[in-house]
């Protein structure tokens, strides 16, 4: 089964995202709601998956957000 948006209907899509995140109303520290909002362009038909993970993927490893090493140790950059 295909999941590009050109083979699916919205519905579709949104059951998609749900089943990959899991029981998202479940989650008690509130990130996996994080997580649906992230495919929504997905779900809206507006970017791919992968596109979206791409574009995850590349912020996670810029380091943009990452500690930065001091001469004592990590300090938030």
């Amino acid at each position: 089964m295909s999941i590009l948006i050109k083979d699916t209907t919205r519905e579709e899509r949104e059951r998609i995202v749900a089943e990959s995140i899991g029981n998202i109303n479940g989650a008690c520290d509130g990130c996996a709601s994080g997580l649906a909002d992230m495919y929504q362009d997905y779900i809206d038909g507006k970017r791919e998956i992968r596109d979206i993970n791409m574009s995850f993927k590349a912020n996670y490893e810029s380091g943009e957000e990452s500690p930065v090493r001091s001469t004592c140790g990590f300090v938030r950059g």
